[in-house]
C-alpha cells in the first residue's frame, strides 16, 4: 500500500461526509462508490485551484452527459483571455498507486476540449450543470476572449502512459491547453506545504546587506538555475505566503515572457527584464568576510512575491533539460530578503500587499485584517451570525457568511451592480472595496443581503421545475430585484435597515422570500423582452447580456 495514497483516502471518508447532501441534491449521486469517486474530484478541485467549499462543488459537473469533464472553472477575463480549468478524476480502490491514468480518459478531455469551445458545435447529450458553464464559456468567445485551458488528469496512481501522451502530442493545441497530471503525491504535497522551508541562497556577485529597525535586508542576484533547483525541492511550500496562483505558461503574457528570454540567445538579459522576487525569512546568516557570491542560509523561507517567475523558470528549465537544449546558467534574478520579527506579521501582510499591487490579485486575505471587516464581523456576531473574515477550509454552515460572499451579495443587491458581483470578482477587495464596504453599512444589511443572495442562488444551483433558463445566468439581477422589494415591504430605506429592525426583517424574508424571487424573475423576463423583442435567446445571449449588464437601466426604471 502507499502511504500517500493511504493518507487521500483517509480524508476522503470526511470529504464524502462533507458534500453527501448536497451531492444527493443536486447531482443525484447516493452511492458510496460514486461518491467517493465525486469526493476524489471534489478534494483535487479544491486543493488545486484553491477555492472556497462553496465555490468548489459548484465546479463539479460530474454525472451522465459530461464529456468526460468532472469538474469546470471558468476565471474572469483579463486582457483579452478567460482561463478555464478542466479537471477528470479517476478513482481506484486499490491502494498500491501504481495504475497509469487510462488512456480512454485523456481521449475523452482532448474531444471535449474540441468540441466544448467552438460556439458553433451542438451540445446535445449534456447535463444542466456542465452546458451552463459551456454556454458561458462560449458566450465569452463569441465576445472575442481567447480562452487557455488548463486540462488536470487526476488519480491515485501513476501518470498517463506514452500512447496518451502521443494523442496529446496529435492534438496539436499547443499553448493554448497545457496538461497537468495530479496524484496522491501532489496532492500531499501541496496539503503539506506549511512545513518550514530552510535553504541555502547562493547568490551570484556583488550583494548588499543592511541591518534596519530589528530587521535585515539583503539584495542581490539569484541564478536561475539556482531558483529551479530550490522549487523543484520545495515546490507550492515556499508559496504559503504568496497571494496569487500559478497561472501557468500557457496564455498568460508575463510567463510567456519569461520563458522567451530564458530561451533566448541571450538569457543573461533576463535580470533586466523582471521585476525580481520578494522573500520574507525567520532569520538568515551569511559570510561578512566576503565581498561577493554570499551564501545566504535561511530560515523558514517563504516567497511573497515572486511565484508566477519562480514556477515558470522551473517549467522552462524542465523544459530545455527534456530535449538537451543548454541551460541557461548566465541568467539571474533580482532578489530581496527580509529577515523580518516574528511578532510582527502586519509587517508581512503589507509587503505582500505592496509587492503584489502591481497585477490583479485576490486580496480577501490582505484585507481580513481591515478595520471595517473587523467591525462587520462584531456587529454580525450580534446577530447570531458568524462573519468569517478570513478563508475556511470546511464547509459553511448556515449561520457562517464569508467575506467574499458578503462582498458579491452586497455589490448585487445594495449597490446595484450584478454584473459586477458576478464577473468582477477579482476587483471585490480592490478597486471595489471602497463601494461595496462604505463606512454606513452595517451587519444587518449585510446578513440581509447574503440571505436574499442565497435564495437566488439556490435556485441557480437547483433549479426548480417551473424556473426559466435566466435563472442559470441572472441570479444577482434577481437578488438585485428581490432587495428592491424587501426594502419596499418593510418601508425603510438601506439606510434604515439595522439591529433595530433584524428580527423583522428575517420574518419577511422567511415569509416572502420565494415570493420576492418569483415577482423578480418576472421582472427580469419583462426586461429581456423589452431588450429582444420576441425573439428567441440562445443560452450564450443570455449570459453575455448578463455579463454586460445591459438590463440594469431597464430594472432600475420600472416600477416594482
Amino acid at each position: 500500500m502507499n502511504i500517500n495514497a493511504s493518507i487521500i483516502d483517509q480524508q476522503l471518508t470526511g470529504v464524502q461526509e462533507e458534500i453527501r447532501e448536497r451531492a444527493a441534491d443536486e447531482l443525484n449521486i447516493r452511492d458510496d462508490g460514486r461518491l467517493r469517486s465525486l469526493a476524489f474530484v471534489y478534494l483535487c478541485t479544491r486543493t488545486m485551484l484553491d477555492l472556497d467549499p462553496e465555490e468548489t462543488f459548484d465546479c463539479l459537473t460530474e454525472g451522465g452527459g459530461d464529456f468526460g469533464v468532472d469538474a469546470m472553472h471558468i476565471a474572469e477575463e483579463i486582457d483579452g483571455e478567460f482561463f478555464v480549468t478542466l479537471i477528470q478524476g479517476k478513482y481506484k480502490t486499490n491502494l498500491e498507486g501504481n495504475s497509469n491514468f487510462p488512456e480512454e480518459g485523456i481521449s475523452s478531455l482532448i474531444n471535449a476540449i474540441r468540441h466544448l469551445f467552438n460556439p458553433l458545435a451542438p451540445l446535445n447529450n449534456i447535463n444542466d450543470r456542465l452546458k451552463t458553464k459551456v454556454e458561458e464559456a462560449r458566450s465569452l468567445i463569441r465576445d472575442g476572449y481567447i480562452p487557455n485551458v488548463r486540462a488536470i488528469a487526476c488519480n491515485n496512481g501513476l501518470k498517463w502512459n506514452k500512447a496518451a501522451q502521443e494523442s496529446i502530442d496529435r492534438a496539436n493545441f499547443g499553448d493554448q491547453v497545457v496538461w497537468e497530471h495530479v496524484n496522491h503525491d501532489v496532492l500531499i504535497n501541496i496539503l503539506q506545504r506549511i512545513k518550514p522551508v530552510d535553504e541555502t541562497l547562493r547568490l551570484t556577485g556583488k550583494a548588499i546587506v543592511e541591518d534596519m529597525n530589528y530587521s535585515r535586508v539583503c539584495v542581490g542576484r539569484l541564478p536561475v538555475t539556482e531558483v529551479a533547483s530550490m522549487m523543484r525541492q520545495h515546490g507550492e511550500r515556499l508559496l504559503e505566503r504568496n497571494i496569487r496562483r500559478y497561472l501557468g505558461l500557457h496564455g498568460n503574457r508575463v510567463n510567456e515572457g519569461i520563458r522567451r528570454t530564458l530561451k533566448s540567445q541571450s538569457p543573461a538579459d533576463f535580470y533586466f527584464f523582471n521585476n525580481g522576487l520578494t522573500l520574507v525569512c525567520n532569520d538568515f546568516s551569511y559570510n561578512a568576510l566576503q565581498d561577493s557570491d554570499y551564501q545566504l542560509k535561511v530560515e523558514n523561507l517563504q516567497i511573497v512575491n515572486g511565484g508566477q517567475t519562480c514556477m515558470t523558470i522551473l517549467k522552462t528549465i524542465d523544459e530545455m533539460e527534456k530535449v538537451g537544449a543548454p541551460l541557461p546558467k548566465d541568467a539571474s534574478v533580482l532578489v530581496r530578503v527580509y529577515k523580518l520579527p516574528k511578532d510582527n506579521e502586519d509587517l508581512v501582510l503589507q509587503i505582500t500587499h505592496a509587492t503584489n499591487s502591481q497585477n490583479p490579485v485576490d486580496l480577501k486575505d490582505l484585507r481580513a485584517n481591515d478595520e471595517k471587516q473587523r467591525r462587520l464581523e462584531t456587529s454580525i456576531d450580534a446577530l447570531g451570525y458568524t462573519y468569517r473574515r478570513k478563508r475556511m477550509d470546511r464547509a459553511v454552515k448556515p449561520t457562517d457568511i464569508t467575506a467574499g460572499a458578503a462582498a458579491e451579495a452586497i455589490l448585487a443587491v445594495w449597490r446595484h451592480a450584478p454584473h459586477q458581483a458576478k464577473f468582477l470578482t477579482r476587483e471585490h477587495f480592490g478597486k471595489l472595496y471602497e463601494t461595496i464596504f462604505s463606512e454606513d453599512l452595517n451587519g444587518a444589511q449585510t446578513v440581509t443581503a447574503v440571505l436574499l443572495y442565497r435564495i437566488a442562488e439556490n435556485h441557480r444551483k437547483r433549479p426548480a421545475e417551473q424556473d426559466p433558463l435566466l435563472v442559470r445566468y441572472g441570479s444577482c439581477f434577481i437578488a438585485m430585484q428581490m432587495g428592491k422589494r424587501l426594502l419596499q415591504t418593510m418601508n425603510v430605506e438601506l439606510a434604515g435597515l439595522s439591529h433595530r429592525n433584524f428580527t423583522q426583517c428575517l420574518a419577511v424574508i422567511e415569509a416572502e422570500g420565494e415570493n420576492f424571487f418569483n415577482q423578480s424573475v418576472n421582472d427580469v423576463e419583462e426586461a429581456l423582452k423589452s431588450l429582444y423583442g420576441a425573439q428567441e435567446i440562445s443560452l450564450q445571449q443570455l449570459s453575455a447580456t448578463f455579463r454586460r449588464g445591459d438590463l440594469i437601466e431597464r430594472l432600475n426604471n420600472e416600477a416594482l
